[in-house]
């Protein structure tokens, strides 16, 4: 993964007022502009890349056509990947805005940790906008001071970017509580049938999550409430359990064994099985 910037503009009467400050990084771009406009200035933007533009002023007065519709442009849009955009202005109009370019790889992975990929997909290929950026203008001024003069790690700007596009895209209302809400039989067997098909090897909490479409936060928390363990605990004792019956019912090494299922080494089974078991896999065959 890594932001490759493919991003095209053509302009008319249009006019930056400082030089463009940017910042790139390894998943994404992120510009603040000072520019003005005359009445009857145009733009034409198209980019490979999905991106959100925030606005430090009132753009009413301009036109905006993102996809086949035009409306007024908000104080803050999300452009799709692939989706042109072309503005008019009305009456002159001088202003500022920071543009946040993101790779598209790295948001659907960003997004998928929260939402079920499906729907992630579904939201990085619709335009959306926010007219009130009361809440989220502070953090988008942050951000512009961090562009223009770094005063801390680049994980802070990126963290910014991240919480903006969160605030700005249309992600649905908070998840419900929690409580008692449990998978049902029919997903767990879902969820047992993904890890058999993998041989023991383990799986990350998004693969199980993604079994039965639900989001990795989601998916973590009613997982514990029906099982009693996390999903890594829980695959850990399955494991264990194949690792038993392999030492019963073959003559594999306990290497052998360790290097079947996903085990770092013989060591890291060994020590595993003696927390579960309370004995070492050697052990455990020779008692049998």
């Amino acid at each position: 993964m890594g932001y490759n910037h493919d991003f095209s503009g053509l302009t008319e009467k249009l006019h930056c007022i400082t030089p463009v400050r940017w910042r790139q990084f390894d998943n994404g771009l992120i510009a603040y502009w000072q520019a003005t406009g005359d009445q009857g200035a145009t733009g034409q933007y198209l980019s490979a890349n999905p991106r959100l533009s925030i606005f430090f002023d009132d753009m009413s007065s301009i036109s905006a056509t993102a996809g086949a519709e035009t409306r007024k442009l908000a104080r803050a849009i999300f452009v799709p990947a692939g989706m042109p955009l072309r503005t008019r202005f009305s009456k002159p109009l001088t202003f500022a805005h920071v543009d946040i370019h993101i790779d598209y790889a790295w948001a659907l992975q960003f997004l998928s940790a929260a939402l079920p990929r499906s729907t992630a997909i579904r939201i990085l290929m619709q335009p959306a906008e926010r007219d009130d950026i009361a809440d989220i203008e502070p953090l988008a001024r942050l951000l512009v001071d961090e562009i223009c003069a770094p005063t801390r790690h680049a994980i802070f700007a990126e963290s910014l970017g991240m919480s903006l596009i969160a605030g700005i895209l249309d992600l649905g209302q908070p998840d419900p509580d929690i409580g008692n809400a449990r998978l049902t039989a029919a997903q767990m067997r879902k969820v047992a049938l993904r890890f058999h098909a993998g041989g023991g090897q383990r799986l990350s909490t998004a693969q199980m999550a993604a079994a039965v479409n639900l989001s990795e936060s989601w998916f973590s928390r009613v997982f514990k409430n029906t099982t009693g363990m996390t999903p890594r605990q829980w695959q850990l004792t399955k494991r264990v359990d194949q690792a038993r019956d392999l030492l019963a019912e073959s003559n594999l090494g306990v290497a052998d064994i360790a290097d079947r299922l996903g085990f770092a080494d013989q060591a890291h089974l060994t020590r595993v099985f003696r927390q579960l078991v309370g004995e070492t896999p050697a052990s455990w065959r020779r008692n049998r």
